[in-house]
């Protein structure tokens, strides 16, 4: 059997230790991995100075290589974003998976299969939610407004709370979950791939209510994608 070539694209820094093994307990043996980043080889200074932020512009937070965070314009890099897709595709990726919950428009991808999660992840929430309510946890208070038109299939209007997964302690993802479960929420989504199994452990200890860690789902579904593939 021929193997599957797959080729990530992080907003911050490749490879991503905290993604990584989620994904490989959905691929099989037969999946490579090419793993890139859209800030590979930049030092913080020189993110800030290229990808920082303007005002009222949305934003991104991601993880660089030595395990801090940082945000970053998203319009800034959303040309970077297509010449990394590009290159993937050159090193013969025949899938690409981006590594970021974030609905992007203008993402140019011609001869591979762009698995993006901001078209699969809502829609399949709201199959599986039906006339439940949703309570989203987002890493950014400014993602509630520039990320809320994703969840637009939703029976009812989400509800948000605001927890990074790359915040130092466990308290303010606990607080998110209890708040958005006091607020009449039924079941919870971390929106951000960088939130991990033990993320969704303290969520649902805390709430009580189910919970769907959006990197798990992605990671099933394309090793489902791939299992099939030439």
């Amino acid at each position: 059997m021929s193997k599957s070539l797959l080729g990530t694209l992080t907003i911050g820094q490749a490879p991503r230790p905290d993604i990584t093994p989620i994904l490989e307990q959905h691929l099989s043996a037969q999946t490579t991995c090419i793993h890139a980043g859209l800030l590979d080889g930049l030092a913080r200074v020189d993110i800030e100075q290229l990808y920082a932020p303007e005002p009222g512009e949305a934003t991104l937070i991601t993880r660089l290589l030595d395990g801090s965070s940082v945000i970053v314009s998203k319009p800034k890099v959303l040309g970077l974003m297509n010449l990394k897709i590009a290159s993937l595709q050159a090193q013969g990726c025949k899938f690409i998976l981006l590594l970021c919950t974030g609905a992007f428009e203008g993402l140019l991808c011609e001869g591979a299969w762009l698995i993006e999660p901001d078209l699969i992840v809502p829609p399949t929430v709201a199959a599986m939610a039906g006339q439940r309510q949703v309570g989203i946890v987002v890493p950014l208070q400014s993602q509630v407004a520039s990320e809320g038109h994703k969840w637009r299939d939703l029976a009812h209007a989400p509800i948000c709370a605001v927890a990074s997964p790359y915040a130092s302690g466990t308290e303010a993802l606990a607080r998110a979950a209890c708040d958005l479960r006091d607020q009449g929420a039924q079941l919870l989504v971390m929106d951000c791939m960088g939130f991990v199994e033990a993320h969704r452990d303290i969520a649902s200890r805390a709430s009580g209510l189910p919970v769907i860690l959006s990197n798990a789902l992605i990671g099933h579904l394309t090793a489902e994608l791939l299992s099939g593939a030439p």
